[in-house]
């Protein structure tokens, strides 16, 4: 028996779906989410000998629920049934909604935070509270917990080779990634959780090691508000849910806890703290930021089939400082037939004729480095009636150039990596058979809705710094700024964006905090 199916078969555990009354429900600490941030947190905390509730509005899931089906994998796994998308619909939202959060979803791509970006929020976002050095030792901890390893060359798939080739032959800086994986099986599958429990998600690694520790879990449950008293959180108040975890129940709940640990991800923490009225400042939910990505698809006569293998095993960086313009860096991306043909363009025979040779495209993606350009403030989340998250994000000047730079980069390196043609997301696509025609990029509407545009990392909405007129978190300890008892530990408090993807620069941000945590409640 695995560690996770240990932990499921807790008496620590609750479904909140199979709970016929009013739950009443206290504890040292009380930690909303369980993704990145909440496993992290929880998992400190509980094996400093605290009381801990950790609490999921997705679903409890093994390997043996990942049927490698998308019809039957997205509802289960993404925040809205993979629908989450800006108000315009001119971004398409991807984020996970389960025990272990977006990491039971993710690529599994592991980089630490950039030195130069924790620069910058110390002398543009007044976050002084910590060094990257104090993190170092949180990220030695968790790379070998979680088995992260630099992916040998020779097993890159052929999607990533092709962009790592055709990096190389333009001089580019480009390199192999770390993955948390263990015995992994590369059948390609990571987005829809993994089958083989390969992937060293919190679902498998430290969220069982905490129930193991005596924290609790109640899962199919949502937290609807914060209650204050006396400049603290008094209690919390949720709903239960139904099993498809999205129909609410009659039943509720009500949580007593000296300390709020809020980790529901850079959309849900903001939209949770709305709802509770917490709002000093009118900070919350501003400056969300999305690394907004653009992709183009190359064509190829040997196969590529990016089904298969490790999603992402190479990334570049080389167009990550461009002076006055907005940088960017590149990645492959891991395509299946559902995901394939909702983002492929066209309608009709044109979509059926895209989507013939899927076997032999590679996606690669650019993902804009947003936050730090004057023209680039970021998204704002607020609140439709019914209290879910309406998600705003101007796609500005700044951001166009850098998407039209970067088209153009991406067929650079995908004809230079043997490509026999190249196509936009454009609606209707631009379709490339040679180098010479890359300048016809420059002819292509670069405006919302006209071309594909997506967000696979969110951040931000509950910034951290040391000016409460500007931060919402304090940056020494992540604790919000009024209420004395409340802290957000999730990707939320990043001032910027990373330009690297955010997993491990969550887990060692919020180890650390949740480390100052335990010392300042012993």
């Amino acid at each position: 028996m695995t560690l996770l199916d240990q932990a499921r078969q807790s008496s620590n555990v609750i479904d909140g779906s199979r709970i016929n009354k009013n739950l009443e429900l206290s504890a040292d600490i009380c930690v909303i989410g369980s993704g990145a941030g909440g496993a992290v947190a929880a998992h400190t905390l509980v094996t400093a000998g605290k009381d801990v509730l950790i609490v999921e509005e997705g679903g409890y899931f093994s390997h043996l629920d990942f049927s490698m089906n998308e019809a039957e994998v997205y509802p289960k796994l993404y925040q809205e049934g993979l629908q989450r998308a800006t108000q315009d619909l001119g971004i398409a939202i991807l984020q996970g909604r389960a025990v272990g959060g977006t990491t039971v979803v993710n690529w599994t791509t592991c980089f630490r935070t950039p030195e130069d970006v924790v620069d910058h929020w110390r002398t543009h976002h007044h976050v002084g509270g910590f060094k990257l050095a104090d993190i170092i030792p949180h990220y030695e901890w968790i790379e070998d917990r979680l088995c992260m390893q630099k992916v040998p060359k020779e097993q890159m798939n052929p999607n990533n080779r092709k962009l790592f080739e055709g990096c190389k032959a333009l001089g580019w800086q480009v390199d192999t990634i770390k993955r948390n994986v263990y015995a992994c099986m590369n059948s390609g599958y990571c987005g829809m959780g993994c089958p083989y429990n390969a992937k060293r998600s919190m679902l498998v690694t430290l969220i069982p090691d905490a129930i193991t520790s005596g924290a609790r879990l109640l899962f199919r449950c949502r937290i609807d508000r914060l209650v204050e008293n006396n400049n603290g959180i008094d209690h919390a108040e949720g709903t239960l849910l139904t099993t498809d975890g999205y129909h609410t129940r009659t039943e509720t709940v009500r949580i007593k806890a000296k300390h709020f640990i809020v980790a529901g991800g850079a959309i849900n923490s903001p939209a949770l703290l709305l709802r509770s009225g917490i709002n000093d400042h009118d900070r919350v939910g501003k400056r969300t930021f999305f690394h907004p990505s653009i992709v183009s698809v190359g064509l190829y006569d040997d196969p590529i089939e990016a089904y298969y293998g490790a999603p992402q095993s190479a990334a570049s960086h080389h167009f990550s400082h461009r002076s006055e313009n907005v940088g960017f860096f590149l990645e492959a991306a891991p395509l299946h037939p559902v995901l394939a043909s909702t983002a492929l363009p066209g309608f009709g025979f044109d979509h059926h004729e895209n989507m013939k040779p899927f076997s032999h495209i590679a996606p690669h993606t650019a993902l804009t480095i947003d936050g730090f350009h004057s023209d680039l403030p970021g998204g704002q989340v607020t609140l439709r009636p019914s209290g879910t998250p309406l998600i705003n994000y101007p796609l500005t000047p700044a951001l166009w150039e850098s998407f039209r730079f970067a088209q153009k980069r991406l067929a650079q390196a995908q004809f230079a990596s043997g490509a026999k043609s190249v196509m936009t997301l454009h609606d209707p696509p631009l379709v490339m058979r040679s180098p010479n025609n890359i300048a016809d990029i420059d002819e292509q509407p670069f405006e919302t809705c006209r071309i594909g545009v997506f967000s696979a990392h969110q951040m931000g909405g509950c910034g951290m710094g040391d000016n409460h007129q500007t931060a919402v978190v304090r940056s020494e300890d992540l604790r919000h700024h009024r209420l004395s008892n409340l802290y957000v530990m999730d990707g939320s408090v990043f001032p910027t964006s990373l330009g690297v993807n955010p997993q491990q620069s969550i887990y060692g941000l919020v180890r650390l905090m949740a480390s100052r945590l335990v010392e300042r409640i012993t």
